[in-house]
């Protein structure tokens, strides 16, 4: 049994019973590089699907990917995030969406995060997009104003019921900028119409003038088109609740009429130095940032690892090297382990009841730890491999890539440890360790490690 805490509910809830479940994340706006904070949530998500999968469920996993009507503002004013962005870069906004999307990519292949079954871009479903507003203004969710098309909010009385930020309470404030054209301060654009006196480089017609989607309805719309209109599990980061998710929730929900998502998995922020690390307060990480400061990528997913997804974790520098020296720990014991065929049930219970209980992957990292020290515990190689379809951490294809002169160190070594000279056997030692790896003794002959 798998229980996993709803957002929407508030409490861990039994997984839906059926063979194959839907899964959606919220993927990135593609207009710069994506930080250590978005990197934290698509991992927890991948420990989510990897997770189901382990347990035998089968997972349809779609993925957005925005590339327009993303606003600098999430009150549907300010420049687009993409328009912006291809303007200062002084490139297409094709370009700069091409670019960032393929970094996103290989990020999340460095992190070995699963790639989604079907990935799916905002500008190529504007049709399906259109459609959907189409149906919500026939049912009068939605009205015209001087700039868009948008949702009326007080016609869907349960809107806030995901982030608890009611109707009667929502005001203009932080998320919420005053316009008088709008019926209520919350409402949001489903369709921006494009400025009057300048060209948008991504704009397409409608049948209420040209513009672009909004950014909630592109979710909806993907969802919808992929998944249903019931999905079973959507992803994202915390400070996608509102008036994102939110938002999401009254336009599906409008349309369909049923209920949008089963469950609400978010994952908290990342913070560094107790702030929350966001481009806006230019406090961010990329992966590259942390790879020129000669960490694996590994480590910081196993870093990930040793935090519970619904707690707020800080990020240092010296919490990544305690990471990286733990992976390397794990990758040195599991090198010196006999090959053996079997898995340890008790172990592999342990572990499968760890992830079951809302992905605690702290208790599932401490249960490998057990194995490893457990002098009596058998069948530890395969058992490990087995727990790595959920840790992620590679450990199956693990192999040291030993450079040839390490290779020649080693050989003198030997030879000098054969004719007793212990001094030079040392030094030899020495000079090992000084490009990285070390040697440990055993009765089948010298076994190299990592530092």
């Amino acid at each position: 049994m798998i229980k996993i805490y709803n957002t929407f509910s508030k409490k861990k809830e039994e997984i839906p019973k059926k063979k194959t479940l839907s899964l959606y994340t919220c993927g990135p706006t593609v207009y710069d590089y994506d930080h250590l904070g978005h990197a934290i949530s698509y991992t927890n998500a991948d420990i989510l699907r990897r997770t189901l999968e382990y347990n035998g469920y089968k997972v349809k996993h779609v993925m957005n990917i925005t590339d327009v009507g993303h606003l600098t503002s999430d009150a549907d004013t300010g420049e687009d995030k993409m328009e912006k962005s291809a303007k200062e870069k002084r490139q297409s906004i094709w370009e700069i969406a091409d670019y960032y999307t393929k970094v996103f990519f290989q990020n999340r292949k460095k992190l070995n995060i699963l790639d989604p079954h079907i990935t799916c871009k905002a500008s190529d479903c504007v049709k399906e997009t259109i459609d959907l507003i189409k149906i919500l203004i026939k049912k009068e969710y939605a009205y015209q104003i001087s700039d868009g098309i948008y949702f009326d909010v007080q016609k869907f009385p349960e809107y806030g019921k995901l982030s608890g930020n009611t109707i009667a309470e929502l005001k203009e404030g932080v998320r919420i900028e005053k316009n008088p054209e709008k019926k209520h301060p919350a409402d949001f654009a489903l369709w921006k119409f494009s400025p009057k006196d300048k060209k948008r480089q991504m704009e397409w017609d409608s049948p209420w003038g040209k513009g672009f989607p909004g950014w909630h309805m592109e979710c909806s719309t993907i969802a919808k088109k992929h998944l249903g209109k019931t999905i079973d599990f959507h992803t994202g980061g915390e400070d996608n609740i509102f008036p994102h998710h939110e938002s999401e929730i009254a336009q599906s929900e409008t349309i369909n009429n049923k209920r949008f998502v089963n469950i609400w998995f978010h994952t908290r922020h990342l913070k560094v130095e107790g702030e929350k690390m966001s481009k806006s307060l230019k406090n961010f990480l990329t992966l590259k940032d942390i790879q020129e400061k000669g960490f694996d990528p590994l480590a910081l997913r196993y870093l990930f690892l040793t935090a519970h997804y619904r707690t707020s974790f800080n990020f240092t520098e010296e919490g990544l090297k305690a990471a990286q020296k733990a992976l390397k720990n794990l990758y040195n014991h599991f090198l010196l382990l006999k090959e053996e065929k079997g898995i340890n049930k008790e172990y592999q219970e342990e572990f499968q009841k760890a992830i079951n209980n809302d992905l605690d992957m702290p208790k599932a990292l401490s249960i490998v730890w057990k194995l490893i020290k457990d002098e009596k515990a058998k069948d530890k190689k395969q058992t490990l491999i087995n727990f790595d379809q959920v840790l992620g951490l590679k450990l199956k294809n693990f192999k040291l890539e030993i450079p040839k002169e390490v290779k020649e160190l080693i050989k003198k070594r030997e030879k000098e440890r054969k004719q007793k000279n212990w001094k030079e056997a040392d030094q030899l030692r020495d000079e090992v360790e000084k490009m990285g790896f070390t040697i440990k003794d055993t009765e089948e002959g010298p076994k190299v490690l990592l530092v």
